[in-house]
């Protein structure tokens, strides 16, 4: 077995306020090997893209990691100064983000920034760097490079730009790409085209990817396994096929369902009743029992723990399959 590129362990992300502290995420364990792709997905506020930046070391003020370890190719880095943490973030971990017009400073050729990027990580001239610039937007799919290495963050559409945050990332060759809803502001083909890049990438350079979305779709396309989280937990874990098709814990059947396939003909899709809670009102016991139609006395007073549920892991007391659901 290849040993993880990423090991995140126990990880709890924490918010001190006056009224005490918020748990943003509670107990975050998950592994990534070379080469391999990891779907994060939940719905908004389920503490996907704050698992990225614990990564990353991109909190925001006043959030913190309270505990759990994350190591990066068996080396410690959740607990690194702020300048050995910004040397390996862009040399060993390169970050994409939902929005290219926040990752680009629009006072700046797209040419200049790669150029920054190259010279601040590997040990290049100028010319060098703006060479494997050049190189960079070609092997993004950006048309005429030796041309458009010159241009504005402006002057490219949204999929071209979310081409270049992506050369942004590979700049410094990194072991590990954090990617938080890279295809989110995107039409589809764009969206297509921005996933097979993903995978190429993995393919060509042995990357680890940690892809978070709340796109299912996405997911299946793209990833070969899957983290679900939901209220800064992981509600279940697998291979992506088996998680897609045979979910255990009801909040991935409740996703899934809520899918429309296009070899079913059903009137109305499944839907969740009810809303992500907040973190001054998260349930005792497991977190989803409000919103499970299956929960018992013993899910609001005792929290699962992950566990095996067929070919996947769940956190769920009563785990079901998405067949005993419909």
């Amino acid at each position: 077995m290849t040993a993880p590129l990423l090991e995140v362990s126990h990880l709890r992300v924490e918010f001190p306020t006056r009224h005490g502290r918020l748990l943003a995420l509670d107990d975050i364990s998950l592994a990534i090997g070379p080469g391999e792709i990891l779907g994060v997905v939940g719905e908004s506020g389920a503490g996907k893209s704050l698992t990225g930046a614990a990564i990353i070391g991109l909190l925001d003020p006043p959030g913190r990691i309270a505990a759990g370890e994350i190591r990066l190719a068996g080396r410690r880095i959740d607990n690194l100064p702020y300048q050995q943490m910004r040397r390996v973030r862009g040399r060993e971990i390169g970050a994409i983000f939902q929005d290219p017009l926040t990752s680009l400073n629009p006072l700046y050729t797209v040419g200049r920034q790669l150029v920054e990027t190259i010279t601040t990580h590997l040990d290049l001239t100028t010319a060098q760097a703006r060479v494997r610039a050049i190189e960079l937007l070609a092997s993004t799919g950006i048309p005429a490079p030796e041309a458009r290495v010159d241009h504005y963050p402006h002057q490219f559409s949204g999929g071209m730009r979310q081409r270049v945050v992506i050369a942004l990332a590979l700049a410094a060759k990194p072991k590990l790409i954090v990617a938080d809803e890279p295809t989110t502001a995107l039409d589809v083909s764009i969206q297509a085209q921005i996933i097979a890049l993903l995978k190429q990438v993995c393919r060509e350079q042995g990357a680890a990817v940690m892809l978070v979305t709340h796109d299912m779709g996405v997911i299946a396309e793209t990833c070969d396994r899957v983290v679900v989280m939901y209220a800064g937990r992981i509600a279940e874990t697998g291979p992506v096929a088996d998680v897609i098709h045979r979910p255990a814990h009801p909040y991935t059947v409740g996703l899934m369902g809520a899918i429309p396939a296009m070899d079913e003909d059903r009137e109305r899709l499944l839907q969740i009743d009810g809303a992500m809670p907040r973190l001054t009102a998260i349930p005792g016991g497991c977190a989803f029992n409000p919103r499970c139609p299956h929960a018992d006395d013993r899910c609001r007073t005792q929290r699962p723990e992950l566990a095996a549920a067929g070919a996947t892991q769940a956190a769920c007391w009563k785990p079901i399959t998405l067949e005993a659901a419909r």
